[in-house]
């Protein structure tokens, strides 16, 4: 693998040297200092040079290094999307306007159209789109798994995929999707290290007692991660009172499913019994606020109450079909406007906390040794630009890079120790959407 040195960048506040060897940051060193008293280079800046040795030349200890000057820019770990569908890039505005069950009525009747194809080329739209907002991993539910890990593989990006268990309650379906797990699952022994396997439990309401318990021992024995849609709607907790007499939350705790393999998504319907539950199994909890006020699903995500009970916190986008984009920095402004809006406290979601979601909270539900600019980290970073209007106060970067700049303010994108994007051009676009465009002619 390459090596990269990112010169004269700002990280945390200070300038400084990033130096990448292969997947990971191995050094981080104070910037050249000019007119300094060791010959024009701080100790730490000369241990980065001496490491990455001069541009396009050979150094003895660790061979070729591109070195890249990064005067103005600013280094970021690369975001996380914590729960998205990656391949409904293809299902955008398939149903605008409309309630959540009319919506979701209308995903599945498009579904029976999808291919290998379908999934390939709008797997690859997301993973476009992901990188140019500054997404490096995400974790996905989707079908035809292998046609996405083809995908994000020639991206170049991180994922974990899932195979979904949806049997709304038919055996037969329950056998066929038991079987495809099986067989994925050994498949996927053969995948590369950044695409990792999960299983999948749809919610509460659309798989029976029975594929719900299969399925969490299923990944438990092989110690794969799990996910769910999880007290998302109203409408979804009171119909699971009804059936079972609790809230999701307890439903699936009385299954003995809850656990810190468990990633669920929205969580948006917890009174202070299922947070506390949530917090004592150690399950992280996925906001996806663009979704829920899309869909109108509600709009008070307790925030407050989940950090505070210990929680491991993450943001996702969810598909294309509900949020419409996959841009997780648009997302990051959203959920803090809106928890400071209902909540009447402009202090409800900080800018720490709103970053920490974004990285180390999704790295941390998805296995990954990555969300944060570090030493021994693995090497995802974005490089913003701040040479644009959006940066021209005093404010501190992140409130103007969250609150005041867009997404496009991203530079480059670095993902596992190499480039994804520069200069905001990501390699085989034009062929990613012309390909988008040929399968969605089956969609209509």
């Amino acid at each position: 693998m390459g090596k990269i040195l990112l010169k004269n960048i700002t990280a945390d506040g200070r300038k400084c040297d990033i130096y990448i060897n292969g997947n990971r940051i191995e050094k981080i060193c104070a910037a050249e200092e000019k007119g300094g008293n060791d010959g024009g280079h701080s100790s730490g800046a000369g241990t980065c040079r001496k490491l990455a040795g001069p541009s396009g030349q050979i150094s003895e200890a660790y061979g070729e290094t591109e070195v890249v000057d990064c005067e103005g820019k600013v280094a970021l770990p690369g975001l996380v999307n914590a729960h998205t569908h990656a391949a409904m890039t293809l299902l955008r505005g398939v149903a605008e306007d409309v309630s959540f069950s009319d919506w979701i009525d209308r995903i599945w009747e498009v579904e029976r159209k999808i291919d290998e194809d379908c999934i390939y080329w709008g797997t690859k739209v997301a993973c476009l789109e992901m990188i140019r907002t500054g997404t490096t991993a995400f974790y996905d539910q989707y079908w035809m798994v292998p046609a996405a890990e083809k995908a994000v593989r020639e991206m170049g990006l991180r994922a974990v995929l899932s195979y979904v268990h949806l049997d709304h309650y038919d055996p037969a379906a329950s056998r066929r999707q038991r079987d495809e797990c099986r067989n994925l699952y050994e498949a996927s022994r053969l995948w590369q290290q950044n695409t990792g396997f999960a299983v999948a439990i749809h919610s509460v309401y659309s798989v029976s007692e029975e594929q719900i318990l299969w399925a969490a021992d299923f990944a438990r024995s092989r110690g794969l991660g799990i996910n769910i849609h999880l007290s998302e709607t109203e409408q979804e907790v009171k119909e699971c009172i009804t059936r079972h007499g609790v809230s999701p939350v307890r439903y699936l705790d009385r299954l003995g499913v809850l656990g810190p393999d468990v990633t669920a998504a929205h969580t948006l319907w917890v009174d202070d019994d299922d947070i506390r539950i949530l917090a004592e199994k150690k399950v992280s909890c996925v906001h996806n606020i663009n979704s829920n006020l899309k869909l109108a699903s509600g709009y008070r995500f307790r925030y407050k109450e989940m950090r505070d009970a210990g929680i491991n916190l993450c943001l996702g986008t969810d598909g294309c079909a509900s949020s419409n984009n996959l841009d997780l920095h648009e997302a990051m402004k959203t959920a803090a406007l809106v928890q400071k809006a209902w909540r009447g406290d402009p202090e409800a979601m900080p800018l720490d906390g709103l970053l920490s979601m974004a990285t180390e909270g999704g790295a941390r539900a998805l296995g990954l040794d990555c969300g944060k600019i570090e030493e021994g980290k693995l090497a995802d970073i974005l490089i913003v630009n701040t040479d644009s209007s959006y940066f021209l106060s005093d404010a501190p970067f992140m409130a103007n890079f969250i609150y005041s700049a867009h997404s496009d303010s991203i530079d480059s994108v670095i993902c596992d120790g190499k480039f994804v994007m520069r200069h905001r051009a990501v390699p085989g676009e034009k062929e990613i959407l012309a390909g988008a465009r040929r399968v969605l002619e089956r969609l209509k």
